[in-house]
């Protein structure tokens, strides 16, 4: 196991993601803990992780939390759905740090929402077919019923700035048309790059379905073990509309990465650092 010292309250939060998506759990994260310092890393040179070996993931997600443990942090989210449903689990007990991914609080967030018991679960092909929230769900309540459906081009819609397109429309309304046809009340984002969609998704499943950010939900996750551990950033108590560092880490060139954060974050990324991942 690598170890570290007992993490100090002024250290910041580590957020990695394999590439631009984990900045919608981010921007959660600057909102709910605004005052904290934030390292984020995203592997834009070997992203997408999900179409990846399950042995190949755990790999780069190791080397991704070895990179934050070298940021000094005092908290790790695990802001890629791949990761979180294959490799978290495998490497926790070998970093000495707390660690939550996307999943569990997405997947308890839908269990608390649901009224008629059925649920939908959207996301990349690699997070559906590991089935880790429909799993999660039945640990909560086996009485659920989950359909959990793919939609791959949800995420180049996005980082191509289609958000509000009728192009997104369209492909939406194919996609979801399953989910209507069984009558879900609650629909689960489970990627990250769906958020930017959710006004999207919300007009085609309309105003009786509940849809569950998993950022949003990750981020008060965060905010409450950092509490629980005693281990908010002081700046919480003393000035807390201070707004904490952030720092912005890549495997590959910059350019694209701050290009496209701009449509995640709401503002342009400029100061970003090229690491070279594969030493860790």
């Amino acid at each position: 196991m690598e170890k570290k010292q007992s993490p100090e309250t002024s250290a910041p939060i580590g957020v990695f993601d394999s590439g631009v998506g984990g900045l919608t759990v981010a921007s959660q994260l600057f909102e709910t803990l605004a005052f904290e310092d934030v390292v984020y890393f995203g592997d834009v040179g070997r992203t997408p992780y999900g179409p990846r070996s399950k042995d190949i993931i755990i790999e780069f997600t190791r080397q991704d939390v070895a990179f934050m443990m070298e940021q000094g942090v005092k908290f790790i989210i695990c802001a890629c759905n791949s990761a979180s449903s294959v490799a978290l689990d495998e490497i926790a007990g070998d970093f000495d740090v707390e660690m939550v991914g996307v999943i569990e609080p997405g997947a308890r967030a839908a269990v608390e929402k649901t009224k008629n018991g059925r649920v939908g679960v959207i996301g990349t092909q690699a997070t559906i077919n590991s089935n880790a929230y429909a799993r999660i769900i039945h640990q909560s309540d086996p009485e659920i019923k989950v359909f959990s459906l793919a939609c791959p081009l949800f995420v180049p819609l996005v980082e191509e700035g289609y958000v509000d397109k009728k192009a997104a429309y369209l492909i939406a309304e194919d996609y979801l048309q399953t989910m209507k046809d069984v009558q879900i009340d609650t629909l689960v984002l489970g990627c990250t790059h769906y958020p930017l969609l959710k006004n999207v998704i919300s007009i085609v499943m309309g105003d009786m379905v509940n849809l569950i950010d998993s950022g949003e939900e990750t981020a008060r996750v965060a905010r409450q073990r950092l509490t629980d551990g005693n281990l908010l950033n002081p700046r919480s108590s003393q000035s807390p509309t201070v707004a904490g560092e952030r720092k912005f880490f890549v495997s590959d060139v910059p350019e694209k990465f701050s290009q496209i954060a701009s449509r995640f974050l709401g503002h342009r990324v400029d100061r970003i650092t090229r690491v070279d991942i594969s030493k860790y």
